[in-house]
């Protein structure tokens, strides 16, 4: 049985491949399958076996595999370097800041109160400022002032005030400094204060006061005052020149002063309030024999009594 099943499919696959001679021919039609191999044969002579590209096939596969990236070993030693650097920039910058001086100023009208490191008081009057080093402050008492300012010092080392106009160094007390354009203005109202200027050192004790001017001496006299007039809200000269007493009423009030056909160097003596203009003007122009008028834009002109 195996043999018949055997020379039959010898006879199919020679005929499939037109290689069956006439007699298997015809040994093969005599079998009743013979009909079903022929519809098989016929169907399939359309298959075509589809081409092999394995070029383009190898590209198609490498595209769609992601790359596999390899772990980096973690160097301890580049991490360390890095944070270091970043502490280095941290510190480098606390301590830049930390040199830093502190400055105090006030505006046109203003005054502030404060307390130094050592709880020293300082009172600034309006358009003046302090700067010192609050890092050093316990090895330096030393601060500079531009403007007008009153100190109670507290007891302990020296405590220096430098200005452009000279320099004032005490160790507890009580004073007021005034330096402006060439005026240099000390009073002691406690202990007792060492003004130097220009090479020369002068003690200034309670109940006294210095005025130097240019760099040369020109007060040195007892004040019946207890604190500075400004403290009451009022500026206070002597022998002081026009132009410098109205640059301090323009700290005072939000106005600009001009000067018309009129020698700036007049001198002045006495005082002018900071809460009333019309007054303070009145206080400064009349023993001057002088005029002035407020424009609603808030200058001011000052002219002599005849011109106008």
């Amino acid at each position: 049985m195996n043999t018949i099943k055997m020379e039959k499919d010898y006879l199919l696959h020679k005929w499939l491949n037109n290689e069956a001679t006439l007699e298997e021919l015809e040994q093969l039609k005599n079998n009743p399958e013979y009909a079903s191999y022929l519809k098989i044969a016929s169907a399939s002579v359309g298959f075509e076996i589809p081409k092999m590209d394995s070029k383009a096939n190898f590209e198609a596969i490498s595209n769609k595999i992601k790359p596999v990236r390899q772990l980096q070993k973690t160097n301890i030693f580049s991490v360390v370097l890095k944070i270091a650097a970043v502490f280095a920039v941290l510190l480098a910058g606390y301590y830049y800041i930390s040199t830093l001086d502190t400055s105090v100023k006030t505006e046109i009208a203003q005054t502030e109160t404060f307390s130094l490191p050592d709880n020293s008081e300082v009172m600034l009057n309006a358009g003046s400022q302090i700067s010192y080093n609050k890092k050093n402050w316990a090895k330096s008492r030393e601060l500079t002032l531009d403007g007008e300012a009153y100190f109670k010092v507290t007891k302990g080392n020296k405590f220096s005030v430098k200005t452009g106009e000279g320099t004032v160094s005490v160790l507890g007390t009580q004073f007021n400094i005034f330096a402006r354009d060439g005026l240099f203005v000390v009073a002691c109202y406690e202990g007792l204060v060492s003004v130097a200027f220009n090479d020369t050192l002068l003690k200034v004790p309670a109940g006294s006061k210095v005025q130097v001017e240019n760099g040369k001496l020109v007060i040195n006299e007892a004040t019946e005052n207890l604190s500075p007039d400004w403290l009451a809200k009022e500026s206070s000269f002597e022998n002081a020149p026009l132009s410098l007493v109205l640059k301090e009423v323009e700290r005072q009030y939000p106005i600009k002063v001009a000067l018309e056909d009129i020698d700036s160097e007049k001198r002045f003596t006495g005082s002018f309030t900071h809460e009333n203009l019309d007054l303070a003007l009145k206080a400064i122009c009349e023993p001057l024999q002088l005029n002035y008028n407020i424009n609603k834009n808030g200058a001011v002109s000052i002219h002599a009594k005849n011109s106008k």
